[in-house]
């Protein structure tokens, strides 16, 4: 059958991968430098469901006062392991159209694979952050420690300061906010009522609201609207170095048939691909969250069980607020 040549599908791959990678280059602006190194996407190959790091636990209180004038037993302290846990999401993307639909309107059906390879590279980006986001929000915010309850009124800067004080003499670690638009506006309108002044009336500040001179990522990601009480709430995270991660940890895999035997002709291009997410300081809970879980899932906040002592070494904070 000549329309399902080895040529014919090394043409196919070739416009999908020449649209994802345009598209795809585009589409990194919450990852990496960009966050100041807070949500990373990287890429690494691991077996299985999880990933599943040990880490010697702080041994607490591990400097004492020592009396020279006693010769009594003191007890040792023991070195214990705990462990970090990122969990696999599955994905899939797949799209079929006929030969003709192509030749109605002159074009090659390769035009096809490539429109796909474009808006798929979009939405990949799309998922990998607002799974990571997914699962940031439910970790932080289920940790009391981490968590500034601002839900009285709407965001404002002394409610940042508020946030990131959790930190306490580490609030320096807190490196970049990702908060939804309409958060970012409010300050935005707060910032117009507040304007600092110098004394020969120059604006401080100009051209952007404050935010205790850290990057925003602002994204209408539904990880921080809470719509269910009234009015919402919307969550704001902090986070420090490393917070959130995306690891690609399997292969992509891209196949293309041409369907007969049907009234058209039909192209069929499938997508399949995997990755990790995971949050610092805190491990997915096998046993309760389980293997590749859906959305809601993920976002519950007791299927991340806090792995770290110290609060400081974690994530970062959130900042919950109308």
């Amino acid at each position: 059958m000549a329309t399902s040549t080895l040529s014919d599908m090394v043409i196919y791959e070739e416009q999908f991968y020449s649209g994802y990678t345009e598209t795809l280059e585009q589409e990194t602006d919450a990852f990496n430098a960009a966050s100041r190194g807070c949500i990373i996407l990287s890429s690494d190959a691991m077996k299985g469901q999880y990933e599943q790091q040990s880490y010697f636990d702080l041994i607490s209180s591990l400097v004492a006062r020592r009396d020279p004038t006693s010769v009594a037993v003191v007890a040792d302290s023991g070195l214990t392991q705990s462990e970090l846990v990122t969990v696999k999401l599955n994905r899939r993307a797949q799209v079929g159209f006929t030969r003709d639909q192509f030749r109605k309107i002159m074009q090659s059906p390769a035009e096809g694979s490539f429109i796909f390879g474009q808006q798929l590279a979009k939405a990949i980006m799309v998922d990998y952050l607002n799974s990571v986001l997914i699962a940031g929000v439910a970790a932080i915010n289920t940790n009391a420690g981490t968590t500034y309850d601002a839900t009285a009124g709407t965001m404002s800067h002394v409610n940042l300061v508020n946030g990131i004080a959790l930190f306490g003499d580490k609030a320096s670690s807190i490196n970049c906010f990702v908060m939804h638009s309409k958060v970012y506006f409010d300050l935005v309108k707060e910032g117009i009522t507040n304007t600092t002044y110098q004394t020969n009336s120059i604006a401080i500040m100009d051209g952007s609201t404050p935010t205790l001179g850290r990057p925003v990522i602002v994204t209408d990601s539904a990880a921080l609207l809470n719509a269910v009480p009234a009015p919402d709430e919307y969550t704001t995270l902090g986070l420090t170095v490393n917070a959130l991660t995306v690891v690609e940890s399997e292969a992509r895999d891209i196949f293309h048939d041409t369907i007969s035997g049907l009234h058209n002709l039909v192209e069929r291009v499938q997508y399949e691909s995997a990755y990790n997410v995971g949050v610092k300081g805190y491990a997915w809970d096998i046993a309760a969250g389980g293997a590749n879980p859906i959305d809601a899932t993920l976002g519950t906040g007791t299927n991340w069980d806090k792995a770290f002592t110290d609060d400081k070494s974690t994530a970062g904070i959130s900042v919950v607020s109308q």
